[in-house]
């Protein structure tokens, strides 16, 4: 019988908080995760990402890309190939919650907690999202204490800069209006995360 994992994503450090919830099949990869919080939360994956997981038996694990020397301030010998390791694999040695971390430059860490197991419902494609609160902020925009000062200034349209922060914020979104509160479910659209592996220009 086919089993999904479901997974609470939080960006930490936002307030109030922005989440997802996800169901994911439990064939999955740490890459396959990884590529289901993308589309879920909105970002664009341009930048790198790592697990890092402090398993029950105190073992440190670290899931992710794997760089050449030179090519990033963050190398790190010890990073798993987040697509040859399956999320089963580990499971039973998984905590409650660990971190996803994207993007080192802005430093988008995620609480990942893993929710529970459960007999996958024939009537639903898997990875679903079911539920979530708030906007994903734009890509590039200096992390989440930076974040904080974007939502001030579009809150305020006689600041300053509001004209060309609510342009600029709209170009990272497609040109599509901003609403940081809003987020719909039934939005998210799921990228196949073997097309995403293959276009990855940093896999080794």
């Amino acid at each position: 019988m086919k089993m999904i994992y479901q997974f609470k994503i939080t960006l930490k450090e936002t307030n109030p908080p922005i989440w997802r919830r996800i169901q994911v099949p439990s064939t999955y990869t740490f890459w396959d995760l990884h590529v289901a919080i993308q589309d879920a939360m909105g970002w664009q994956d341009h930048h790198l990402h790592e697990f890092r997981i402090k398993s029950k038996t105190g073992e440190s694990l670290v899931f992710g890309i794997p760089v050449k020397a030179g090519d990033s301030h963050m190398m790190n010998d010890k990073i798993l190939k987040s697509w040859k390791h399956k999320i089963a694999k580990y499971a039973i040695f998984l905590p409650q919650s660990f971190t996803y971390m994207y993007d080192f430059g802005d430093y988008w860490e995620h609480k990942v907690d893993f929710e529970e197991v459960a007999l996958a419902d024939p009537d639903v494609k898997y990875p679903a999202c079911i539920k979530g609160k708030r906007a994903c902020p734009p890509e590039n925009c200096g992390g989440a204490w930076r974040y904080q000062e974007i939502l001030t200034i579009l809150a305020d349209p006689g600041y300053k800069d509001h004209k060309d922060m609510k342009s600029w914020v709209e170009s990272q979104k497609g040109g599509l209006p901003f609403n940081p509160e809003i987020f719909d479910p039934a939005e998210v659209l799921f990228s196949d995360p073997k097309l995403r592996l293959d276009e990855c220009e940093m896999v080794q």
